[in-house]
């Protein structure tokens, strides 16, 4: 029985799926399983998986229709083995250290229910473009989560598999196995699954130091519809509300402040000026929290929305161009 189990939901993912699974087979902590769920690929996912398998006993692919990546997940989750289990998407890449860094810090805080660590950026072609997730790590309170999701992606997660089974249901239309990420979600829910655990579990969420995993930024994806994105994001709210109805209350006007803030950044980041600009000043006005807490990161995503309105992205490019210089 291997003690650990990383989950690779994958869906049309040949051309990144043979660098990941050669990152998690390369894992420093050999106990473990790879559970692959082709998640009703069109494109040669399954027999990339296959080939790696007969190389790699501890592989094993599971295939389905397609349900989405939370669907992906929960299939994933049915099927490993494992005392703890990561997830790490087809087109990221874990360090080779990472499992065991996360095994190490479970096993040594028994009331840590999610590990996580910092991810660095990378682009298409698997090449660090020199931004990172470095998140809080200790300390984080629901609020936190709701807040900023120090998480920060899927791929940067390891989790005890007591701290999952506490998550989990079984809708009535379900009739395979139980749900821990809720499968009506295409967007947010990630977020929703770890503040959920947050407010109605007593399992803390904890990060270990180090960029362990490789976070793969698809710049197709920057110009994704921010509008539907922010309704997914209510949507969560609006569900979880009555979890804890006092905490929302409390903190939900800055958590939508972050949330535009984060959409506006995304927006610039997609050359789409006009949406920044509106998404930041919708930010401000619903709360002030995120200038207060982070007054840098907050003016600069000001300015650089307005910018971007104003010029187009060519500002923003030219920046970028000089910090990628000055880092190199």
């Amino acid at each position: 029985m291997p003690y650990a189990t990383i989950v690779v939901p994958a869906y049309n993912a040949t051309s990144t799926l043979p660098q990941t699974l050669k990152s998690l087979v390369s894992q420093t902590f050999r106990d473990l399983e790879i559970v692959v769920v082709d998640d009703g690929s069109i494109d040669a996912t399954a027999q990339v998986t296959n080939e790696f398998a007969m190389r790699d006993d501890r592989i094993r692919l599971v295939r389905q229709f397609n349900r989405g990546l939370a669907g992906a997940r929960n299939s994933g989750i049915a099927a490993a083995k494992g005392m703890v289990i990561g997830f790490c998407d087809a087109d990221d890449i874990w360090m080779p250290e990472k499992l065991a860094t996360h095994v190490a810090h479970l096993q040594d805080n028994p009331e840590v229910g999610l590990s996580y660590s910092g991810s660095a950026m990378i682009d298409n072609d698997g090449q660090r473009i020199g931004h990172a997730q470095r998140p809080k790590l200790r300390g984080v309170t629901a609020a936190h989560v709701f807040k900023r999701n120090p998480i920060g992606n899927g791929s940067a997660l390891v989790a005890r598999r007591e701290a999952l089974e506490a998550l989990t249901w079984r809708p009535a239309t379900e009739l395979h196995r139980d749900w821990v990420f809720d499968e009506t979600f295409r967007q947010s829910e990630d977020i929703e699954c770890w503040l959920r655990l947050c407010l109605s579990t007593d399992w803390l969420v904890e990060g270990v130091p180090g960029l362990l995993t490789e976070y793969r930024v698809n710049p197709d994806g920057l110009s994704a519809n921010v509008n539907a994105q922010l309704a997914s994001w209510e949507r969560m709210v609006s569900k979880l509300r009555a979890l804890a109805p006092e905490f929302f209350a409390e903190h939900e006007g800055a958590a939508r402040a972050y949330q535009l803030r984060y959409l506006a950044r995304r927006a610039v980041s997609s050359g789409d000026g006009h949406a920044a600009r509106d998404l930041v000043s919708r930010a401000f006005n619903q709360s002030r929290t995120p200038l207060l807490e982070e007054p840098i990161r907050s003016v600069t995503t000001f300015v650089a929305a307005h910018l971007t309105a104003r010029f187009g992205d060519a500002p923003i490019r030219i920046a970028r161009s000089l910090l990628r210089a000055v880092r190199s």
